[in-house]
Parts: C-alpha cells; structure tokens; sequence
C-alpha cells in the first residue's frame, strides 16, 4: 500500500465521534492499598499497568461497588459489599489496613464526569453496623459545590442551601422539618411532607448527584478477567443501553438481537474476531423463549461454502469464548458509556493481542471510555504504534502505572503519550522483565555451546 494511501486511512481512524458525557475522573481513598487519595483521570482509552495486586482493580472497584448498589432491586444499605461486580463479606475487608493493623475506618470514592460536574461520598463504618454514609459534596456543572452531612440540623442544612433564587429561598426558609436521608450509597434533603412536590423535587435535587453522574454509574460496562466456560446454550437476556451486573450473561442476546434485526454490529463482530485470527463468523439459533446457542464458524477465515460450516461455541478454542464478551461489550457501547476491561487479552495469542490494540482504539473513536487493565506489553506497545502512525490522537490516551511501596500503599505514576506514541520509563514488569528473560536464556545457551 502506498504510503500516502496509508495516511489517508490512518487520518480517517483517528477522526473521533463528537464527545458525549461520561466519566472522566475516579479518585478513592481508604479503599485497600489505596490509603491516601488516589485520583485517575479517564480518557477515551485509559490504560492500567503494573503488577499483581499493586492496586489495578482496586481503584475500578469503588465506583462498581457504587453501581452494584444502586442495581440491587432492595436496598442493601449504604454499599452493597457482596455483589456481581465486587465481593466481600466485611467491611474491615475493604478498608486500607496495614498487616492486621487496621489504618482507617473510612473510605471515600469520588467520581467526575466530563461535563464538570462530580460527587465524592464517604463511608464510615459504625461498631457492629456495616459501613455508612457520614458526607457526600456533589459539584454541579457550573462548579457550584453543595456538601451535605448525615445528621444535619435544619439551620445547618438552611446554611448550605444556595441563595441565588430568592423567591425559592425564601420558602425553603419557612420549611420547619428538613432531614438528610440516605439513598441508597448517597444521601439527600427531605422536607416535611406537607410541602410541594416541587419544593421535595427542589431539594432532592440540591444533593443529589447529576443525572449524568448516575447514568454514567449505571451505565458502566463490567468485562471480569473470570469470563466463565463457553457453553452449549446460553439464558436469554434483555437487551438496553444499561447492563446490571456483569457483561457476560447479555452477549449470546446481544448477538441474537443484531442478528434478528440485521444490525451491522454482527458482521463487525465477525471482522473483528476475524482480524484476531479466532473466526470469521459468529450466529446464534434461538432455543426457545429461554435459551439462545451460539455457533461460530470453525475456520479462522471464510472460504467456499464457509457459511454453513459452524460449530457449537463449545466445540472450539477457549480464547474464542473468552474474547467473544470483550468485542460484543466495546460494539453494544454507546459514546460516552465506560467500558471496563479486565485481561483482555487473556487466552489470546500473541499475535492477536497485537491486534486486539486496533479494536480497542476503534471504540475509543467512537467516543466509547474503554478502560483496559492489562499486563500485555504487547497491546501497549499495539496502543503505541497507533500513535505514532497517526491513527490515534495522543491526548485520547492515558496511561496509569501502578506499584506498591515497601508499606504496601498503592503509588500511581500517570504518563502522558507524546505524538510519537513514547510513554516515557516502562514500568521494569514489563520490557525490562522480557529482556532479562532472553538474556538469561541466551547466557545459559552459551555457556552450555561453550562447555560443549
């Protein structure tokens, strides 16, 4: 291909779709290794790096926890702990302790989204109680701050209301009862019952998190490193914009549902897992009302008479089942929507995992927030050549390297990309690690050829 060829089709990738609001910030503090606050911004495509249990999953942890309890169809308390997204049995579990030593009894999550507005909510816990909410400040769009305590009294809740609505203000003012109640993991001002709706509406609304605050919680798209064994059917599912619980019960559903309504999404589904060398086709056949089956294409490419030459998803390699949630997850995304991947490139060849770096940028094109926890060189290095040929902006791109210090607390070292698609020092985990590696075993080569 010629290399103005090239240029052309490398700067029409990286055109991206017109930003939409989702989450932009993540900070936690309390929450294991995370003892002080630990702050990550999220971009388009956000990376996170570093070795095992240095604090990776634990910053992504506190705002599924948020999720998993705004999902639940009771009201669990102030924080679900043993969810489909997290799972703990105990608070003392989840708080930032060292040894048997436990260093605080509180945590505090605070997530932003890209149009401004935030909320950061603490959690305390009571003696024989579980955790609760003690404070939670929400920041409008427009950077006002309200913050609201748990146990406020009405002079102090009439203190914090804003002022530049007279007329609102003073009714507010003529309320006798006003209380902070907890909904659900946030909190919120409740009047007497007597008042207007629209005065209820009014204040619910002065605490509360932004609508696009929520959405974006539980909009949040969760692919676990743990995908589960590929099966002969799968249970039929509803398919939205909003996904609770984790991603893969909806996948076979997802594709049965582009498949009956011929949405593009499954012939790019196929292209996509084409590209990773897995297959080139995947359909599903309908059960009954209950159950959906997958069947894929057993050749890698398609060919003559390819069309019907398909399998049971259960009759093929397990890179194929696991990888499947991964590509339907960052197709059904919507703009704006985080996307949550756990080991992406689990199961997956080398090769592969090279190319898994294109489909991941692709969605970060379409304004999708993919969030890649990863320990592949290889699909950083894919990020970094994307880059560097002009196919992804660099300021889409960010890059969190996570370690632990001799205390055990979590230190995050954020990199910026540079045009060339350079993050700076690699983490020593990651190249330094492969060098030793072939060095080793080219030293013991030669020793043993010279011994010979």
């Amino acid at each position: 291909m010629a290399k103005a060829e090239r240029t052309k089709k490398a700067s029409q990738r990286s055109t991206q779709a017109p930003p939409a609001v989702g989450i932009s910030a993540i900070a936690v503090e309390g929450y294991k290794s995370l003892r002080q606050r630990t702050e990550v911004a999220i971009r388009p495509l956000t990376l996170l790096a570093g070795a095992n249990s240095s604090g990776k999953s634990s910053v992504m942890q506190a705002p599924l926890l948020l999720k998993q309890t705004l999902e639940t169809s009771y009201d669990p308390g102030a924080l679900l702990l043993d969810g489909p997204h997290v799972r703990f049995t105990a608070a003392e579990q989840l708080l930032s302790r060292s040894g048997k030593r436990r260093l605080s009894d509180s945590l505090a999550v605070t997530v932003g989204v890209s149009d401004g507005a935030r909320v950061e909510v603490r959690f305390k816990q009571r003696p024989g109680m579980g955790l609760d909410v003690v404070e939670m400040t929400t920041v409008r769009s427009d950077g006002k701050r309200f913050t609201v305590r748990a146990g406020a009294t009405r002079d102090e809740i009439l203190r914090l209301l804003s002022t530049e609505e007279a007329v609102k203000s003073k009714i507010i003012k003529t309320v006798q009862h006003i209380s902070v109640v907890r909904e659900r993991c946030f909190l919120t001002l409740r009047p007497e019952a007597s008042w207007a709706a629209f005065l209820v509406t009014l204040m619910a609304e002065l605490g509360r998190p932004s609508p696009a605050i929520m959405s974006s919680l539980l909009g949040i798209i969760h692919v676990p490193a743990l995908r589960g064994n590929p099966m002969r059917t799968y249970r039929t599912s509803a398919v939205g914009d909003a996904f609770p619980g984790t991603f893969e019960p909806y996948v076979a559903s997802i594709i049965h549902h582009w498949q009956v309504t011929k949405d593009i999404r499954q012939k790019q589904l196929g292209a996509a897992l084409e590209k990773l060398g897995l297959t080139w086709k995947v359909e599903t056949a309908r059960i009954d009302d209950t159950q959906v089956e997958l069947r894929v294409g057993r050749l890698r490419r398609g060919g003559r008479r390819g069309a019907h030459d398909l399998v049971s998803i259960a009759d093929v390699g397990f890179g194929l089942s696991q990888c499947l949630p991964v590509m339907v997850a960052l197709l059904a995304a919507r703009p704006g929507q985080l996307v949550y991947l756990e080991e992406p490139e689990i199961h997956l060849h080398p090769r592969a995992q090279a190319a898994l770096a294109q489909i991941v940028v692709d969605a970060a094109l379409r304004g999708v927030h993919v969030v890649v926890e990863t320990h592949s060189s290889l699909l950083l290095l894919g990020v970094q050549s994307l880059v560097a040929e002009g196919a992804l902006s660099s300021d889409l791109v960010a890059l969190h390297w996570f370690s632990q210090n001799d205390d055990g607390v979590t230190e995050v070292r954020s990199a910026e990309l540079d045009d060339a698609g350079a993050f700076g020092d690699w983490p020593e985990d990651f190249d330094e690690v492969a060098l030793a590696a072939q060095s080793r075993y080219l030293d013991a080569a030669e020793a043993r050829m010279a011994r010979r």
